[in-house]
């Protein structure tokens, strides 16, 4: 693929996660509302012809049980799923870092993660670039749990940096 390429990057923020007692939080399962919400948000993309190759996944349980509920509802499986550490905790810095590194072989990327940083990522990434009202209810609802952000931009994955991309779509469950 060349320099210009069109690119996606979908950003999934896991579905709603339980607390249970004396559980670790990177082992945090989906509560029963998450259940539902995951399989939604996997049905948003592909009612939205959104067919992801390449998917970025937090090892955390929470993450891994959303992408696994959601990737169902689409017509075909990724090319290739990665469980990245890096993306737990991650600031929008370091996801950047971590999309910086996706091969070029692959125009759409599913990044699945965790507030505060999907948030920051999708804020940083299009600033006040794309759709008025997804940018507009972003701002105003910041990033529910299941909620997708859809962004473009044109280039290398090397080249990902604040401001690169337009928000194109945005989508918040309705549960």
């Amino acid at each position: 693929m060349s320099a210009d390429t069109p690119r996606r990057i979908i950003v999934l923020r896991h579905a709603k996660a339980d607390w249970p007692n004396g559980v670790d939080d990177h082992e945090r399962p989906l509560a029963d509302r998450g259940r539902h919400q995951a399989p939604d948000a996997g049905r948003w993309l592909a009612d939205s012809g959104i067919n992801p190759e390449f998917v970025l996944c937090s090892t955390a349980l929470r993450t891994r049980e959303t992408w696994k509920l959601a990737v169902h509802e689409l017509p075909k499986r990724a090319r290739k799923t990665v469980y990245e550490d890096r993306i737990y905790e991650a600031s929008a810095g370091e996801i950047i870092a971590v999309l910086q590194e996706t091969p070029e072989e692959y125009a759409d990327v599913v990044l699945v993660g965790h507030n505060p940083g999907v948030l920051g990522l999708t804020q940083v990434l299009a600033g006040d670039a794309g759709d008025a009202d997804a940018l507009d209810r972003l701002r105003l609802g910041g990033f529910p749990t299941a909620a997708v952000a859809v962004l473009t931009f044109d280039g290398s994955w090397k080249n990902v940096e604040p401001g690169v991309a337009k928000l194109v779509s945005y989508h918040t469950p309705q549960d």
